[in-house]
């Protein structure tokens, strides 16, 4: 096995939760459990695919939680773990500097839209 050596702290981090979709998955999942179909629905431009793997990804680094209910139809949920909850100031702080970031951008006279300023 490979040492794998990282020069900054962040890039522990972005190993972790880096990329387009982790930190917006993460964010919807901060104050409730959710299905996968409400993942979905609140993250429309991302592949069922691409939900799935990521999922998978963050459930193997033990960043969230699955819980397989057993009825028919089957449901899972998924909800960030202790260990997840730890990145808690972390989304909390993208998500503000993203609500000011589009902020800016407004007062300089771009069309852009916030759609939830709830993180």
């Amino acid at each position: 096995m490979t040492k794998k050596i990282y020069n900054i702290g962040v890039e522990a981090t972005m190993d972790v939760i880096g990329g387009k979709w982790k930190p917006i998955i993460l964010c919807n999942l901060r104050h409730q459990a959710l299905r996968t179909g409400e993942l979905k629905r609140l993250i429309p431009n991302i592949s069922q695919k691409m939900l799935t793997q990521q999922l998978r990804e963050l459930e193997a680094a033990g960043i969230i939680d699955r819980k397989v209910y057993n009825q028919v139809p089957p449901k899972v949920e998924y909800s960030l773990s202790e260990y997840g909850q730890t990145l808690s100031t972390v989304l909390s702080d993208l998500c503000s500097w993203g609500e000011a970031h589009v902020a800016m951008l407004q007062a300089q006279g771009e069309e852009v839209e916030l759609v939830a300023t709830e993180c």
